[in-house]
């Protein structure tokens, strides 16, 4: 699914996603409820429910940041999030359900204005089915017509709800009495109720934090907006229902809190305002499900997990609105008016959206502990501790509220779940599947090898020609910090010469690289290969070591350090490149300990101090080499050297566009690195003066075509020159930077 570049209609922070969030959390609770919840629970209490309510959305809201700015948000919301991270089975099962619960809460919102409104003019209570019918039409027809319009009315919504805030604070203050204070200070419960009662009643206030998610695909900049505003969103709430908390305690006696729904109303300077504040809070809140519910189906529909719906995922007019779900919202949500009575399926639909935040909490959760390479979110304020507390917080919220709707909430999407799966619908995209599975191949080494594969999970999956590993450390280590964490290494050892002469021995050279890899903590494999032949063992290895997707995708080899071994260098990796791995060549020329940031007492490998050089010189290679340098970076023995990405010009002319377009690559890549443009028309003084004190170079190469081994290795060793560490790097592609 792709969004159509012919949209014209985009929205910034404020429009898009601080105003939905706003008034879908500022709703019906917030005026008729909360002196109850105030009065029952005592001012410590209902502060003690309100920071519990804002703390589990606002996890949520920082799994919701991570995941929005580590891919390219499109429109769906959070079912687009949920499906792109844990596949296509609870991307389905979200996107039927979500976009039910939108639908229906429509109706729910009209309905409850439309109480509000005969309660306010009670000889109009006969007409209440016509009433409500009449304000489902004018929100449809207001959705219909575009978003663009349906913001407008929400500006003037936004601001009737100011208006009728600022009616009750100016009250409140002035009907302030510190007795009433001390008097509503603890709670006193009546009979059947207790803080997980008022706790269940106050909860589904906040639950608005998607409203600015959903309009995802109208967003000019999702990745941005959706942090922001709904972060913006829940702190400016979370001001206003802990202020409203303590001052409705101040101003009036416990069981007028209790007992007169309206309170708000009396003590407001401007009783009508408050009465006007209702009924935008119901419309506003209404007319988001209204935008938001069309939009996940429309979404749901275009990744075609269900042909029948395939019709609602059209786009109609200039600015591509989903007019074909929006009639389908409509008449579901007319058809639930017509009912009448919502209080016995409101439940389930709150279950929903707790199913939704957990689900979206958990998304986060698997992509940050799966160590997935393409997890690279530009928010940096979740980690994956916050997102596994959101989601046991999701989870007994959902138990705290009504432990049977819990159950069958829980029941209906395992069951979509399995409907899914049973009918064996493949996904379109990358998803988090294939990092799970990785990260318990030895069980699910079957599954994984019938997932379907994408470029965003690719990992590295080494096999390092170490050789004993003694001789050559550096090798098996630079193998180890590119793969810790993120993939698999393994530690080949080629023993050449007849096999009968050397079997008996095997076990022994195996043993020789156990000892290797436990003397360095190496997080690694060992395996021995006997052939006639180094390049018959090469061959070998390269094509039958590992099985399913832990076969190896890149090979990892020592540079020659002398001009005649490069003949042979040049037909091995010429080879590895046949068989569609990439390589990368270690041209190591330092003793070890030298210049490091460890303690010399350190028996560990110690790390050079310095930067991490990419040389950019295209995207064939290019896209490895800046994935090799997050990956090595991610070592905490390598955070303290950045990441530069380098680039030679041979003029001043175009070195600004250069420098632009080298920041940009980073910024899409989601990786953080300097960006430096050198001007110089010897490419080779250039690399070595600017990477002088580097700790490593990533540089590209080519494999080099049969006679011209020498030709090559003389070219690039003039490169490099005397620089001390190199990562000559050759990409047989199977990744996207961007992912």
């Amino acid at each position: 699914m792709s969004q159509d570049p012919r949209s014209n209609t985009k929205f910034g922070t404020f429009g898009g996603v601080f105003t939905p969030c706003t008034l879908t959390i500022l709703g019906v609770i917030m005026f008729l409820r909360l002196g109850q919840v105030v009065g029952q629970s005592g001012i410590v209490y209902a502060l003690l429910i309100v920071a519990a309510s804002k703390a589990i959305t606002t996890l949520t809201t920082l799994s919701l940041s991570a995941i929005a700015t580590n891919t390219r948000v499109q429109g769906g919301g959070a079912y687009y999030l949920i499906s792109r991270s844990l596949g296509v089975e609870f991307g389905g099962a979200i996107g039927v359900v979500f976009y039910l619960a939108q639908a229906i809460s429509v109706a729910m919102y009209v309905i409850g204005f439309t109480e509000a409104f005969t309660a306010t003019f009670p000889s109009l209570t006969s007409n209440s089915l016509i009433i409500a019918t009449l304000v489902n039409i004018l929100t449809f027809v207001c959705v219909y017509i575009g978003a663009g319009w349906t913001m407008k009315v929400q500006y003037f919504i936004l601001g009737m709800l100011a208006a009728a805030l600022l009616s009750f604070y100016a009250g409140a203050f002035t009907h302030f009495d510190l007795e009433f204070a001390k008097a509503n200070l603890t709670p006193k419960f009546e009979p059947g109720e207790s803080l997980f009662t008022m706790f269940a009643l106050f909860f589904p206030a906040v639950t608005g934090i998607m409203a600015g998610a959903n309009m995802s695909g109208d967003l000019a900049r999702p990745s941005k907006s959706i942090p922001r505003g709904t972060l913006a969103s829940v702190a400016v709430t979370g001001l206003v229902y802990v202020s409203m908390a303590i001052l409705l305690g101040c101003v009036c006696p416990r069981e007028e809190l209790i007992t007169n729904n309206m309170v708000i109303q009396e003590i407001a300077v401007i009783p009508a305002l408050i009465t006007a504040g209702v009924f935008a809070a119901t419309l506003s809140s209404a007319l988001g499900s209204m935008m938001g519910a069309p939009r996940i189906l429309q979404a749901f529909a275009r990744d075609e997990i269900f042909e029948q719906l395939k019709f609602f995922g059209a786009s109609s007019g200039r600015s591509r609105e989903p007019r074909r779900a929006t009639v389908l919202t409509f008449v579901i949500a007319q058809s639930c008016i017509f009912l009448g009575d919502l209080n016995a399926i409101a439940p389930i639909i709150t279950m929903f959206f707790m199913i939704t935040y957990g689900l979206l909490n958990l998304a986060t959760f698997y992509e940050a502990v799966t160590h997935n390479p393409s997890y690279r979110p530009t928010f940096k304020y979740c980690h994956w501790t916050l997102s596994l507390a959101g989601t046991l917080g999701c989870l007994t919220v959902m138990f705290l509220i009504n432990w049977q709707w819990a159950i069958l909430s829980i029941v209906v999407i395992a069951a979509l779940h399995w409907f899914i799966r049973f009918r064996e619908i493949e996904s379109r995209w990358g998803d988090l599947s294939s990092g799970v599975i990785f990260e318990r191949a030895r069980q699910n080494l079957l599954r994984l090898e019938q997932t379907v594969y994408h470029p965003k999970n690719w990992r590295p999956v080494i096999l390092a020609l170490s050789g004993s590993a003694w001789t050559r450390p550096h090798l098996a280590i630079y193998g180890h910090w590119l793969t810790a964490g993120h993939g698999i290494l393994s530690l080949a050892h080629i023993v050449t010469g007849d096999i009968e002469e050397h079997a008996e021995r095997r076990q022994k050279f195996e043993a020789t690289l156990h000892a290797f890899i436990a003397r360095e903590g190496l997080q690694a494999f060992p395996t021995v290969v006997i052939s006639q032949y180094l390049s018959d063992g090469i061959e070998s290895l390269v094509q039958c070591h590992g099985i399913g997707g832990l076969r190896p995708n890149t090979v990892l080899l020592g540079w020659p350090n002398e001009p005649r071994k490069a003949e042979t260098f040049g037909a091995s990796v010429r080879l590895v490149s046949r068989l569609g791995r990439s390589i990368i060549a270690v041209r190591f020329r330092e003793s070890r300990g030298e210049d490091t940031d460890s303690s010399e007492d350190d028996d560990s490998w110690q790390v050079p101090r310095g930067t991490i050089d990419v040389w950019w010189r295209g995207r064939r290679n290019g896209g490895l080499m800046l994935l090799l340098a997050h990956l090595l970076h991610q070592n905490p023995e390598w955070r303290r050297n950045p990441i530069r990405m380098l680039r030679v010009v041979p003029s001043e002319d175009g070195k600004s566009e250069v420098t632009r377009h080298v920041e940009e690559l980073c910024t899409s890549a989601r990786i953080a690195a300097q960006a430096e443009v050198v001007v110089s028309t010897n490419p080779a003084s250039a690399i070595q003066a600017t990477s002088a004190e580097a700790a490593v170079v990533l540089l590209g190469f080519e494999t080099p075509r049969e006679g011209d081994e020498a030709e090559f290795f003389s070219r690039m060793e003039n490169l490099v020159g005397n620089l001390p560490r190199v990562l000559f790097v050759d990409s047989a592609g199977g990744m996207e930077l961007e992912s």
